[in-house]
């Protein structure tokens, strides 16, 4: 359910879910308020004194009162602690233990790295992290840092009315996050670093004093050092393995900086669930078909690199196009010749190349589900070439 509560659902002795932070108005008697229950928008500011609710850690709560609801722009609803929230994310897999782990890492405020193959979900619950505890979440892809200024500036040459060139210094998201943090106390920060071995050491140790107990790092503009606010929070994600180009290694005092996790692919009936709440017009049986033909793939040592989340996705966007909805099953060696195996190096009708070795794999999986494949899509010989 999303959107706005109504005062009328609101009603004295309903419990919902919250995250609380710190209240910074001067004038309000209360320690702690929330914006959202149950991850939508509360008519009215949320505030407890209840000493077993602690900032930043998802609660239920008990409405007690609401003040003033007959106005717009004033008023508040008052609410007790019921007890913990139940940890949950949605749209993502996640072990169990790995689940636990993070809620830790959470609550403890600490730097988070997310370590695991490609396509495996990292953006995805770093998002669901930001909306599951109400943060606003910055995305940062560190692939096009060369400098450690790049960080939080961008340099960008235009002319001026002269014709002259001049340079002008663009704050990134990162930076103007710092800023808005340090502006707005009540609000809490993600900041997400996508990629973060995708540059070179020297500019990652410029944010080491920001990942450590120094949290402060510095200001190219302002040409200072700046506090990092305690409401920002760092989560990292790294792809490693020889498959990757553009990457480099991640020293031990750069890893000390955060807590890792290691991410996998979810389980086969977590993915064809995961695929079902955004697909829903696509039948299980395809849905498990592809995922089980995704799941071979990634389990075939053979092969340098494996197959994102993202390519299943597409295979069902591609499945319930109007355009190859009505052929069913038939369509599926054709999805799959584009989304699965065109993620990988060469032709799918050529055995020597990792391509062809993945239309292998599908087509040997599509036919122990008994889809029906053409003639014609047989891997033929690749010839020899001639003298």
């Amino acid at each position: 359910m999303s959107g706005k509560w109504t005062l009328d659902e609101l009603t004295p002795g309903r419990t919902v879910e919250a995250t609380f932070w710190p209240n910074t108005s001067e004038d309000s008697p209360f320690r702690l308020r929330a914006t959202h229950l149950d991850r939508r928008r509360a008519p009215k500011v949320v505030l407890t004194n209840d000493e077993r609710v602690l900032a930043g850690i998802p609660c239920l709560v008990k409405v007690v009162a609401v003040h003033k609801p007959e106005r717009d722009d004033r008023g508040r609803i008052e609410v007790e602690y019921v007890g913990p929230a139940p940890f949950r994310l949605e749209g993502v897999y996640l072990d169990p233990l790995v689940a636990k782990k993070l809620q830790v890492l959470l609550e403890s405020g600490l730097n988070i790295l997310l370590d695991g193959p490609q396509g495996c979900g990292k953006t995805v619950l770093a998002r669901a992290i930001a909306d599951g505890l109400g943060m606003v979440f910055v995305f940062f892809n560190c692939g096009a840092v060369v400098e450690a200024s790049d960080f939080l500036v961008s340099i960008q040459v235009r002319a001026s009315s002269s014709g002259a060139p001049v340079t002008d210094f663009v704050k990134t998201e990162v930076l103007i996050a710092l800023e808005e943090a340090a502006d707005h106390p009540e609000r809490r920060y993600l900041v997400f670093l996508d990629e973060l071995n995708r540059c070179q050491e020297s500019a990652r140790n410029a944010l080491m004093p920001a990942l450590d107990a120094t949290r402060r790092v510095f200001h190219p503009i302002d040409n200072t050092f700046i506090p990092i606010p305690d409401n920002v929070q760092f989560i990292a994600a790294v792809n490693r393995g020889r498959e990757f180009t553009g990457t480099f290694g991640i020293d031990a005092a750069q890893l000390d900086r955060f807590a890792p996790l290691q991410m996998t692919y979810p389980p086969p009936p977590a993915e064809v669930e995961i695929l079902a709440r955004r697909h829903p017009t696509i039948s299980a049986g395809n849905l498990e078909i592809i995922v089980a033909v995704a799941d071979a793939i990634r389990h075939a040592g053979e092969l340098p690199g494996s197959l994102s989340v993202r390519a299943t996705d597409e295979a069902c966007i591609y499945l319930k196009h109007r355009l190859f909805a009505d052929d069913g099953k038939r369509a599926l060696p054709e999805i799959l010749k584009t989304s699965f195996c065109g993620r990988f190096p060469g032709r799918w009708d050529d055995v020597t190349t990792d391509a062809g070795a993945v239309w292998a794999i599908v087509r040997k999986t599509l036919s122990s589900h008994k889809v029906p494949l053409a003639e014609d899509e047989a891997v033929a010989p690749v010839a020899a070439p001639t003298t």
